[in-house]
């Protein structure tokens, strides 16, 4: 029998410190990468997008992949192209930790959207605003001194 999955993640993670590191000039080539990082792991990309401090991935995972190792790939191999490129140079690395969102397949197009106009977005709610909503809408329970 095979395996059949269809998991949606929307995985969200900052600059350390919240650094508004990630310059506009180059960031189409960093959300690039991560979407080459998918796919390598034979993960389905979504759509990638971010602004200054922090990124969103909505993709959907492959049943051999397990999100921690994901994410740690992610970061990992975005530090090092942006340490290699000297893309962003006040980069302090990514924070520690990450958030990591399932939706339903219905949810798919609004999710879609929502990350792809994540600068129109900012402009009305902060990332920690932001980030206490996602946790708040998962019903996710939380520490304030480790939200990033």
């Amino acid at each position: 029998m095979s395996t059949y999955t269809r998991i949606t993640y929307q995985i969200v993670f900052a600059t350390r410190n919240r650094v508004a590191a990630l310059e506009k000039k180059n960031r189409d080539e960093l959300f690039m990468h991560i979407a080459g990082i998918l796919k390598n792991k034979k993960c389905h990309n979504l759509a990638v997008n971010g602004v200054a401090d922090h990124i969103h991935i909505l993709c959907e995972l492959h049943p051999t992949i397990a999100l921690a190792n994901l994410v740690k790939d992610i970061k990992l191999g975005t530090t090092d192209m942006i340490k290699r490129n000297r893309f962003f140079p006040a980069f302090p690395g990514w924070q520690e930790g990450y958030g990591a969102f399932t939706y339903s397949r219905n949810d798919r197009e609004k999710l879609i959207q929502y990350v792809r106009n994540q600068e129109a977005h900012h402009q009305t709610e902060d990332f920690i605003k932001e980030y206490l909503r996602m946790l708040d809408e998962a019903e996710i329970d939380y520490d304030t001194q480790y939200v990033p």
